[in-house]
């Protein structure tokens, strides 16, 4: 459905120390950066990152997120401890969420302008 997400952030050499460490596990790389820029994906940039003056306000009552398709669990793990050491806030740790299907292991962090859901 989605070609392309895109968000704005206020610094984006903090923002991509944060979704290089986090993106690594999901087998995401920058493929795109300028000095105030960045985009991410595998072989097409799908995720875009722009330094802006009012970035939308991170809001975990808002019930904005992105879900991510993790490869494994492992990479759930990693992703989560990833986000948390890059300053990261914890919405949820790693774990089974068998409320959604009897196979659904996600996690929830917020950070670096978004609240991240990732899952395997």
């Amino acid at each position: 459905m989605f070609d392309h997400i895109s968000i704005g952030v206020r610094d984006i050499g903090r923002t991509k120390r944060f979704y290089d460490a986090v993106f690594a596990p999901l087998g995401y790389t920058c493929l795109s950066e300028d000095a105030t820029s960045l985009g991410y994906g595998r072989e097409a940039v799908a995720f875009w990152i722009g330094e802006t003056e009012r970035p939308v306000p991170e809001d975990d009552k808002s019930n904005l997120h992105l879900c991510l398709t993790a490869p494994t669990r492992e990479s759930v793990e990693t992703f989560h401890a990833a986000g948390m050491r890059e300053g990261g806030r914890d919405n949820g740790a790693p774990g089974l969420r068998t409320a959604y299907a009897p196979d659904w292991g996600s996690m929830r962090i917020c950070g670096a302008g978004w609240n991240d859901v990732c899952r395997r």
